[in-house]
């Protein structure tokens, strides 16, 4: 495991976010167990957890007029530093009015033991959750998360009310890990919760 101090990354027309590499889920295909780094980033294995004001530092070394969208993302859950990251959505906000994203479990309900999601309003323009299985079951073998079996459900619930609050929410499950019936049964998912689903493809 290299380690580094890498804090933003371009990923396409989108400059990621890497504030932490905690998280508690170990899902099973996770991208951290078979490299230090994604889409040619340096290791985004973190030496220490940057403050709210080196990672506004970071992006400004970018040319933002280039990019389309910040996304909270990097190798761990975001939302582990939510107070921090959305002090950080702000700055993009009030600076570079571009539109921002987090990449999540959907666990921070569970992690910070209150409703978080109208934290978001405002701030977050699209939450993508990771939805991962379609019972409560599956998604504990696939996630491992260390809120064991309640987790399910409270990300589904989260889901529920962070559309409230921000414009877009999407849900994804990965391609190689859901049988064409499951992806089936999670657009029916999605749908009664009224929020968008994306196939996403696995990343090795």
């Amino acid at each position: 495991m290299k380690k580094s101090f890498t804090l933003t990354y371009k990923v396409g027309d989108n400059i990621y976010v890497n504030m932490t590499n905690r998280c508690p889920c170990s899902c099973t295909f996770c991208l951290r167990f078979n490299a230090d780094g994604a889409y040619g980033s340096d290791p985004l294995w973190l030496e220490r957890e940057p403050s709210v004001e080196e990672v506004c530092a970071s992006l400004d070394t970018w040319d933002m007029s280039k990019y389309k969208e910040i996304v909270f993302c990097g190798y761990g859950e975001p939302t582990v530093r939510l107070d921090d990251l959305l002090l950080v959505a702000k700055y993009v906000k009030e600076k570079y009015n571009m539109p921002t994203r987090i990449n999540t479990t959907g666990l921070s309900d569970l992690i910070f033991k209150k409703d978080t999601a109208p934290m978001y309003e405002g701030l977050i323009d699209t939450v993508s959750i990771s939805l991962n299985a379609t019972n409560k079951e599956d998604y504990l073998k696939l996630t491992r998360s260390s809120f064991g079996i309640e987790s399910y459900d409270a990300m589904l619930k989260f889901a529920k009310n962070v559309k409230k609050y921000v414009p877009n929410v999407v849900m994804t499950v990965v391609d190689q890990v859901t049988s064409k019936e499951e992806q089936k049964k999670a657009q029916e998912i999605c749908d009664s919760i009224g929020v968008k689903l994306r196939i996403r493809p696995f990343e090795s």
